[in-house]
């Protein structure tokens, strides 16, 4: 994340499908118990390779080529029950869906481990059995926004094409470019601070634990953490040992703790949640800042990370990252302090194996870029065409609006 930055001018592509080759479904995923709505809950399309997330407000739209191959969309999360859709009693208009919550009776886990960090061990072990040894050519929608106090002054976004290396190569790195972007400006004028999220979809990215190994836990780092087995739930329908790691002892750098979910069956990683421990806020600081004004005094207070995992064609693959960072900057020698949320989020709505190339180094975005320097100010009902993206929650519509007022002044 940087304070300051400059402006890079970007053309976009044109889309890859053709025009009306599509029918969309929009809905509200819900919790067939209380009604309350499900956020983040993964909606697929079954015998295909395309999907989305829903919002936090459990909103979703997706995009489904036409075809007779395409019979059902499903819905899961962690903690229900599978639910299958058939798009032909879809009517087009906006529905709820609902999902039943899905709890684990333990006779059904013939095998529980009492050595939880065994279990990670192999884990990491069955990287390869479990994740993909080949290239991927993935497409994905990323969006970042920053938010002062409660008011955003910045919402970013694009869809992404990405070259995922293959888990087993050492060498080989993620590539990516943008397909299609496009950013608010400043919803609200930020009076003192213009703050910008350096990377982009790389930062997204970085969350996938099991092939960046260095950021979380490795096999080489497992003996400096502790961990115990504090449930099981299932993901997908499958079982799965939820396992919270903590550093033993200070490591004297900051360090994360959380939780990974690993499946029964095949002792996959399927999900990750963790943040970093911000005793030490100065140190802590420095993980996140690249540059500021010298007077500025910056004060990190909460993260939290997610990153998710889906089994197709008998591997794991990346399928949801979530990042999101609070802090609070003060002026020295100014009295008031101003709080500042930045969230980035990036879905996997597409993925292919077939004739994998690397993205030329010359359409690459670069890990040091800024998207919202890279994409112009436009938003329109129809901007994505016929890409499949996350639906805006409710605030940042809000504010989406308002910027739309101004722009038609």
């Amino acid at each position: 994340m940087i304070l300051t930055g400059s402006m890079v001018l970007y053309a976009t592509i044109a889309s890859a499908f053709s025009i009306n080759a599509f029918y969309t479904v929009s809905g509200k995923v819900k919790d067939s118990s209380t009604g309350r709505s499900v956020a983040f809950a993964s909606i697929t399309v079954s015998g295909m390779h395309i999907g989305t997330v829903t919002n936090l407000d459990g909103e979703f739209t997706l995009k489904i080529p036409v075809s007779p191959e395409v019979t059902e969309i499903t819905i899961s999360h962690l903690g229900y029950k599978c639910a299958g859709f058939r798009v032909d009693k879809i009517d087009g208009t906006i529905k709820d869906f609902f999902i039943e919550p899905h709890s684990v009776v333990l006779q059904e886990v013939v095998i529980r481990p009492t050595d939880a960090r065994a279990l990670v061990t192999s884990a990491l072990r069955r990287i390869d059995e479990n994740y993909p040894v080949i290239p991927y050519r993935l497409t994905g929608f990323y969006r970042e926004t920053v938010r002062q106090r409660r008011d955003y002054i910045s919402v970013s976004e694009a869809v992404v094409d990405i070259y995922q290396a293959p888990y087993n190569s050492a060498r080989d790195r993620d590539m990516f470019s943008i397909i299609r972007g496009r950013k608010s400006g400043d919803v609200k004028k930020a009076d003192t601070l213009l703050v910008k999220l350096q990377g982009g979809p790389h930062v997204s990215m970085l969350l996938d634990v099991v092939k960046n190994r260095n950021l979380l836990i490795s096999e080489e780092s497992v003996g400096l953490y502790n961990f115990e087995m504090v449930d099981i739930v299932k993901i997908d329908d499958v079982s799965n040992y939820v396992i919270s790691f903590k550093p033993r002892e200070n490591l004297g750098f900051p360090h994360y703790f959380g939780k990974l979910y690993i499946s029964v069956d095949r002792h996959a990683i399927t999900m990750a949640e963790f943040s970093l421990d911000l005793d030490d806020r100065e140190k802590a600081a420095q993980s996140f800042i690249l540059k500021k004004p010298s007077r500025l005094r910056f004060n990190p207070v909460n993260t939290r990370y997610l990153v998710s995992y889906k089994e197709i064609d008998g591997r794991y693959q990346v399928n949801y990252m979530r990042y999101e960072l609070e802090f609070f900057a003060d002026w020295r020698r100014r009295i008031f302090r101003t709080g500042y949320t930045i969230i980035s989020e990036m879905a996997v709505t597409s993925r292919s194996s077939d004739n994998v190339t690397r993205i030329p180094a010359g359409k690459a975005f670069r890990n040091s870029a800024v998207l919202a320097d890279q994409v112009p100010v436009y938003f329109d009902d129809d901007f994505w065409g016929d890409y499949n993206f996350i639906e805006p929650d409710q605030s940042i519509e809000a504010a989406i609006r308002r910027l739309n007022r101004r722009l038609d002044w």
